[in-house]
C-alpha cells in the first residue's frame, strides 16, 4: 500500500466545488498535479498492490480496490524532537546546512531519520543514471517504517517527484525503491536525468505515531500529517493525505487543509460543516531530512566507501 504527499502552489480555497474541476474523482492508480507543484485530485488507491501515492499534497482515491485499508501500520514506532524543532542528535553528525526536522512527540526517543538515509538515496540515484552496480546494505537501521522520498530542484525548490508508502517497509529496500519511484516514475514529470543532479535536494521522511481520531479537528497545523476518509457524492468511499509540513507552509488553517484534501480526493459537491463532521481522519507524524547534492558531495568526499559505495564519487567540476 503506497501513499504520497508534497508541496503544493498557494491556492485559493472554497467550499463551492470549482468550476471546470477535471482534477479527482474516478478510481484512477496514479496521482497527477495541474501545474509543476500543485497536486490535483485523489486518484490514488490506499489499496490494491503496486498502488503508488503522489506528491507532498499526493492523495489517495480510496475507491473499491482490492485489499484497501484505512488502519495504521502496525509497529510504526514513535520520534523525538519538538514542532519541526532540528534535535542537535540529529544533525551533530550532518552537514551544516542540512535540514532535519521532526513533528514527532518530545522525550520519547532518539530520531531514527538520518543525513546518511539522504545520501543513500543519492547514491542510488547517482549509480542508476550512471550505469554503476547500486550501492551495498547501508549501515544505517533497518526497521521498518512507512515512508517518503522527496526530490525538489533549483532554487526555489520546485516539486521535482515525491512518491511514498504508507506500509511499513525495511528502511534499506524501502528507500531503494522509493528513490527511484519517485525520481523516474513520478507520472507527473519526466524521468529525471543526469544534467539535473546537480540541483536536486533529496528528503526522507519517516512517519510515525498513528492515532484515529473521532473529531477532524483534532489535529495540529505543523506538528500532524492527516489522512482523511470519506464518501464521495456518488458513493465512493474516497482517501487523501497531506505530510505534515503541507498545512504550515501554504499557510492554511484545519478548515481549509480539509477543504483542500477533499477537493483533491475528487469532491466535487458543497462542502458543509454537516459533510465534515462524516469525515475519518487518521493524523501523524513525521522525521524528516533534507540534504542538497552539494552536501551529499561534500558528505561522500569525508565517508567514501563507508557505507559500501563501490563507483567513483562525481567529481565537483563534472557538471559545470
Amino acid at each position: 500500500m503506497a501513499a504520497g504527499c508534497c508541496g503544493v502552489k498557494k491556492q485559493k480555497l472554497s467550499s463551492s466545488p470549482p468550476s471546470g474541476s477535471g482534477g479527482g474523482g474516478g478510481a484512477s492508480s496514479s496521482s497527477h498535479c495541474s501545474g509543476e507543484s500543485q497536486c490535483r485530485a485523489g486518484e490514488l488507491g490506499l489499496g490494491g498492490a503496486g498502488t503508488r501515492l503522489n506528491g507532498l499534497g499526493g492523495l489517495t482515491g480510496g475507491g473499491s480496490g482490492s485489499g484497501c485499508t484505512l488502519s495504521p501500520p502496525q509497529g510504526c514506532g514513535g520520534g523525538v524532537g519538538t514542532l519541526l524543532s532540528t534535535p542537535a542528535a540529529a544533525t551533530s553528525s550532518s552537514p551544516s546546512s542540512s535540514s532535519a526536522a521532526s513533528s514527532s512527540s518530545p522525550g520519547s526517543r532518539k530520531m531514527v531519520v538520518s543525513a546518511e538515509m539522504c545520501c543513500f538515496c543519492f547514491d542510488v540515484l547517482y549509480c542508476h543514471l550512471y550505469g554503476y552496480q547500486q550501492p551495498r546494505t547501508p549501515r544505517f537501521t533497518n526497521e521498518p517504517y512507512p515512508l517518503f522520498v522527496t526530490w525538489k530542484i533549483g532554487r526555489d525548490k520546485r516539486l521535482r517527484g515525491c512518491i511514498g508508502t504508507f506500509s511499513a517497509m525495511n528502511l534499506h529496500s524501502g528507500l531503494r525503491e522509493y528513490t527511484l519511484t519517485s525520481a523516474l516514475k513520478d507520472s507527473r514529470f519526466p524521468p529525471m536525468t543526469r544534467d539535473e543532479l546537480p540541483r536536486l535536494f533529496c528528503s526522507v521522511s519517516l512517519l510515525t505515531n498513528f492515532e484515529d481520531v473521532c473529531d477532524y479537528l483534532d489535529w495540529e497545523v505543523g506538528v500532524h500529517g492527516i489522512r482523511i476518509e470519506f464518501i464521495n457524492e456518488k458513493g465512493s468511499k474516497r482517501t487523501a493525505t497531506y505530510l505534515p509540513e503541507v498545512a504550515k507552509e501554504q499557510g492554511w488553517d484545519h478548515i481549509q487543509t480539509i477543504d483542500s484534501l477533499l477537493r483533491k480526493g475528487g469532491y466535487k459537491a458543497p462542502i458543509t460543516n454537516e459533510f465534515r463532521k462524516t469525515i475519518k481522519l487518521t493524523r501523524y507524524r513525521s522525521e524528516k531530512m533534507t540534504l542538497s547534492y552539494a552536501e551529499y558531495l561534500a558528505h561522500r568526499q569525508h565517508h567514501h566507501f563507508q557505507n559500501g559505495i563501490g563507483h567513483p564519487l562525481p567529481p565537483y567540476n563534472h557538471y559545470s
